[in-house]
């Protein structure tokens, strides 16, 4: 059973920085593509960032670009988000997704296990 934990989520004022992680297990970790997803009060979830299973090939949502970045350890079974100049409109629930694709995948009905997810507060 594959098991996705969030971590790293928290309060920062406006232009801070954050980094989230996820540890997975229950998979061979590099042989997926891995996600990040943000979920705000009364929105859908939408896409933030996503890395093919070698780490090689990222993907950034519009209006994260240039100022988030991901990167995976495969020895360690670990996903990061690195998050700077943050904005309030970044405030959301963020989660950690699995794909059984290989590349830096967007769309969310690729993925198909999701982590519990860690709230990002961004206070102005």
């Amino acid at each position: 059973q594959v098991q996705l934990v969030e971590s790293g989520g928290g309060l920062v004022q406006a232009g801070g920085s954050l980094r989230l992680s996820c540890a997975a297990s229950g998979r061979t970790f590099s042989s997926y593509a891995m996600g990040w997803f943000r979920q705000a009060p009364g929105k859908e979830r939408e896409f933030v960032a996503s890395i093919s299973r070698s780490g090689i090939t990222t993907a950034f949502a519009d209006s994260v670009k240039g100022r988030f970045t991901i990167h995976r350890d495969n020895s360690q079974n670990m996903l990061y988000l690195h998050m700077n100049s943050l904005k309030p409109e970044d405030t959301a629930v963020y989660y950690c997704a699995l794909s059984n694709n290989i590349g830096a995948v967007t769309t969310r009905s690729r993925y198909d296990y999701w982590g519990q997810g860690t709230q990002v507060t961004v206070s102005s």
